[in-house]
């Protein structure tokens, strides 16, 4: 596995921890303190705000995990990865998108740039 697709995987612990105790420590382990998240319906940064709005998330959709779809491209500090939210039930999809992520040194992510392809009621 390399830096990128390393990240990326922690990327998705964090958005798919069950609670607020294993979501606050994966997403220290993959945010680096002043990381942040930019989409089109949030923009947060640090590891308290991370954390408060992917429980907002996980609230919003329960049943539903988020999952890498396809490859991850990267090169230099950066790289894109697409995603969907899946209902674990019965395997539809009411959202998707990609994300476009920088790294810093330690390989933690310092910044994403999230893109939505396909939001529910759309």
């Amino acid at each position: 596995m390399n830096t990128y697709e390393a990240a990326v995987e922690r990327y998705f612990a964090a958005w798919n921890a069950p609670d607020a105790e294993s979501r606050a420590k994966a997403v220290a382990a993959a945010w680096t303190e002043d990381g942040s998240y930019t989409d089109p319906l949030a923009q947060v940064t640090g590891h308290g705000e991370l954390a408060a709005a992917i429980g907002a998330a996980r609230e919003q959709f329960p049943g539903c995990e988020f999952r890498q779809s396809g490859a991850v491209d990267g090169h230099h500090d950066i790289a894109r990865f697409s995603w969907e939210l899946v209902v674990v039930a019965d395997g539809s999809s009411p959202a998707a998108g990609f994300d476009v992520i920088t790294l810093a040194e330690d390989g933690r992510i310092a910044s994403v740039k999230g893109f939505l392809d396909r939001v529910p009621g759309a």
